[in-house]
């Protein structure tokens, strides 16, 4: 398996060198060659799998020759043998047709674990027996960083920066990284928001100086391994209702579409998936660029669901690439448009392409907050706002098809909005219950590269 660059310009990579470098040199991200494709038999056969066996399968076409099944296997059964379900990733009825797939039952809880639990031992295993060292970088809207500084604390060979938006994150989303008082880990609170905390990430990649001599590598689903455990749960969900039997719907909170491409991907792989909803709130360039064709940028508006306050989409790039004919010069000229201007034009292509499997669906305030009600009074479920946002769109979907909405945080990080809906004050579970009681270690920087990059020149071991 070869992973090629959306730009069309960045060296042709394994998957081990794919994991360890994240970002492509071309400023673009890598995808696979040519998409794997499970038979009907196959999928069948991942029912009554656990979740590590069900995601050593769907993973090992992606490895080639850098781990085996049973290296994979053993890897999978260490990740999500932390996690405090027994399923992993459980699927919950709400109603008829309604489900929740709870994906927050990692370390962290929330989805972000699902994925950073392997990475952080791919990256072990990759490195182990060399004396290269990594030094990730990473841009946080809430849960990517806690959930990655979780998944490589104290772990030889790496150090990792995370940059979070000072006050817009969740003060359990922001303890959650700063109370890890690892020497490897360094958290960075900027003085902006989440979009510009992402282009200081992606500048430093760009920077060559910077990026070779402390060999940055990336956990933000800009990596192509992160994303790539993230196709699991479509399939150990999709099988437990009836696939490929019938086909699946899905809804997702969306903000920088890695949760949503993780869902193309399992449909390009032959998932009978029936829609994806990209679910957005009102900031929702995503909705404007599948429902008109116009990707422009916006003001961040700060709300409830501040892992969707973003305004560049940086998985979306894979999308458009792929829906593109893989045309990696029209691509890198398409986003260079953007990136001057701030706005583009999505091609013909490229609309019909996404018309057929992706819906988008602006959620309100007030929409999120009836959704958070309904769940709590009608089916027992308290759920955080992001869910929220999907389950309001996932009740607007039509069709025949079960319509999973992908829970993807612990009600318990969006304590105030949960009770402001609901009237029930979630608690911490008990593992994370003396949060509150940890020391927080930070330091608060201009969002600047020449501010971030000479920290991090300062702090990142180089490589060998």
């Amino acid at each position: 398996m070869r992973y090629v660059s959306t730009r069309g310009q960045a060296p042709v990579l394994d998957f081990r060198a794919a994991t360890l470098t994240g970002l492509a040199a071309d400023g673009g991200l890598y995808l696979p060659e040519e998409w794997p494709r499970f038979s009907h038999d196959e999928i069948a056969a991942l029912a009554g799998l656990s979740y590590p066996e069900t995601a050593a399968r769907v993973m090992l076409p992606f490895v080639g020759d850098a781990l085996d099944h049973g290296e994979l296997l053993a890897l999978c059964e260490a990740a999500y043998g932390r996690f405090h379900h027994a399923a992993v990733t459980p699927l919950v009825q709400l109603d008829h047709d309604q489900w929740l797939l709870e994906l927050f039952h990692g370390p962290t809880l929330a989805f972000k674990d699902v994925a950073l639990q392997l990475l952080g031992l791919l990256f072990e295993r990759f490195l182990g027996g060399t004396d290269k060292h990594l030094t990730i970088v990473g841009a946080t809207s809430g849960d990517t960083g806690s959930a990655a500084i979780d998944a490589v604390a104290w772990r030889a060979g790496v150090d990792i920066f995370m940059l979070h938006p000072a006050g817009r994150v969740s003060e359990v989303q922001r303890r959650q990284m700063t109370t890890v008082l690892a020497p490897n880990v360094h958290n960075i609170a900027i003085g902006g928001d989440f979009d510009q905390a992402q282009a200081l990430v992606k500048a430093m990649f760009a920077d060559r100086t910077l990026a070779d001599r402390y060999a940055l590598s990336a956990v933000n689903s800009i990596n192509w391994a992160r994303l790539l455990a993230q196709v699991v749960y479509y399939f150990y969900a999709a099988v437990r209702l009836g696939a490929p039997g019938r086909s699946i719907a899905f809804s997702v909170p969306t903000g920088n579409f890695g949760d949503v491409f993780a869902g193309y991907v399992a449909a390009r792989m032959g998932l009978p998936v029936a829609k994806l909803v990209v679910a957005t709130n009102v900031n929702d360039i995503l909705h404007r660029a599948l429902s008109t064709g116009d990707y422009s940028r916006g003001t961040v508006q700060q709300t409830a669901t501040p892992s969707m306050d973003i305004q560049v989409s940086s998985n979306f790039e894979r999308l458009l690439f792929d829906l593109g004919g893989r045309d990696g010069a029209a691509l890198a000229a398409q986003m260079a448009r953007f990136e001057a201007s701030g706005a583009m034009r999505l091609t013909n292509a490229q609309s019909q392409g996404a018309a057929g499997l992706l819906t988008s669906m602006r959620v309100e305030p007030d929409d999120m907050a009836v959704a958070m009600r309904r769940a709590c009074e009608e089916a027992g479920q308290v759920i955080d706002p992001h869910t929220a946002i999907a389950l309001a769109a996932a009740r607007r979907l039509g069709g025949d098809a079960p319509v999973v909405t992908l829970a993807t945080a612990h009600p318990a990080k969006f304590v105030d909005a949960v009770e402001r809906a609901t009237g029930v004050r979630p608690a911490l579970p008990a593992r994370v219950g003396d949060l509150f009681e940890r020391e927080e270690r930070f330091v608060t920087l201009p969002a600047t590269l020449e501010a971030i990059g000479g920290y991090v020149a300062e702090h990142a071991t180089p490589s060998a």
